[in-house]
């Protein structure tokens, strides 16, 4: 169970947490790529994206990884866990959990879920308001 001072502590963590997006390499200037600019890595053996070289874009690397601390935590501080029915609630507790409901989840049993984790006291990411 965390705290209040711990889960704020990680709070400022996470929004000082570098938000970088990689793009491919050339995705500016070839119109193939510019309606889909994701990443690939490159290859080129004069490359100078792969040479990171001054005035191209950052190349993925393991520097760019987030803490261990705050790897995989929602924006609020919590591990997020997906839930497909309301037995899944059972064991889990609302300070440390946010709530995903299942993407193949109905909707009379999205509402139960919704009722059920209300009362318990979590907080649903995508409970729909």
């Amino acid at each position: 169970m965390a705290s209040d001072a711990d889960l704020n502590n990680v709070r400022k963590e996470i929004s000082k947490k570098l938000r970088i997006t990689f793009y491919r390499n050339k995705w500016w200037r070839l119109p193939k790529f510019r309606n889909d600019p994701k990443w690939r890595k490159p290859k080129g053996n004069d490359n100078p994206m792969r040479l990171k070289l001054k005035g191209h874009p950052p190349v993925v690397s393991v520097g760019y990884g987030t803490p261990k601390k705050i790897r995989g935590l929602h924006p609020s501080g919590l591990m997020p866990y997906v839930i497909h029915n309301v037995k899944e609630l059972e064991g889990l507790s609302p300070t440390d959990v946010i709530i995903y409901i299942g993407s193949t989840v109905g909707r009379r049993k999205r509402e139960e879920i919704i009722k059920k984790a209300s009362e318990l006291g979590f907080k649903i990411a995508n409970g729909g308001g």
